[in-house]
């Protein structure tokens, strides 16, 4: 874990899902300010909008894109047992919402918004969330929180466990984290220092659930186990 985000050991968080859109009316994203479009199902090829009328485009009807081949190996072998619980996923939409959840949960739990996060949160996960973000609370502290950008985003396991199908990605990311006191007094981090942060996130859904959406089921970083 790094500064300020990984040094208070949050080692669950929660997918982005569709119903938070319609629920909060609009896509939490970067903390520069702009706005994404969260995807209507991982598993599933993306709409594109026309960036002169913002007009949905279906391209999924016109030119759907091959779906990239499948690795060799364990993880290829995982995400063929993915596929054929549910067809409709494609690795390609999985990593576009997978990414798009890291943004989103990184930025609100820089800000501490539990009451935006606790649709996305199941129970289990949602406590020890909870209790970092009431503990910086209580210490009278705040996060601030940048991710300057995801240089990659690999899926490096797959697998079945009855219906549920478990996907692990690693994230390489580039982040600012920084901590202040009350008075506004840096405690922790440096605005000046992008780090290069590494963590895996596993997300988990129900094959045989209509609810197209994924819950973060846990997430940690290699470094977790001498990596």
């Amino acid at each position: 874990m790094n500064d300020g985000f990984h040094a208070l050991d949050i080692v669950f968080f929660a997918a982005v899902a569709v119903f938070l859109v319609l629920r909060l009316r609009s896509v939490l994203g970067r903390r520069t300010g702009h706005e994404r479009e969260a995807p209507r199902d991982w598993g599933a090829p993306q709409p594109a909008k026309d960036a002169a009328t913002d007009n949905v485009i279906d391209l999924t009807r016109a030119r759907k894109p091959a779906p990239t081949p499948l690795p060799d190996g364990p993880v290829g072998a995982g995400l063929a047992a993915v596929v054929a619980a549910d067809p409709d996923f494609t690795v390609e939409g999985f990593l576009s919402g997978g990414r798009m959840a890291f943004e989103i949960i990184l930025g609100a739990y820089a800000r501490g918004d539990l009451k935006a996060l606790r649709p996305l949160l199941a129970d289990e996960v949602y406590r020890p969330f909870a209790d970092a973000v009431m503990a910086r609370d209580r210490a009278g502290e705040t996060l601030d929180s940048e991710l300057v950008g995801i240089r990659s985003a690999e899926i490096v396991e797959a697998r079945m466990v009855g219906s549920a199908a478990l996907v692990t990605v690693r994230f390489v990311t580039e982040q600012t984290n920084v901590v202040k006191d009350s008075e506004g007094r840096i405690v922790d981090g440096d605005p000046a220092h992008i780090a290069e942060v590494t963590d895996e996130w596993t997300f988990r859904r129900d094959t045989q659930s209509r609810d197209p959406n994924w819950q973060l089921a846990a997430t940690r970083a290699p470094e977790d186990d001498g990596a």
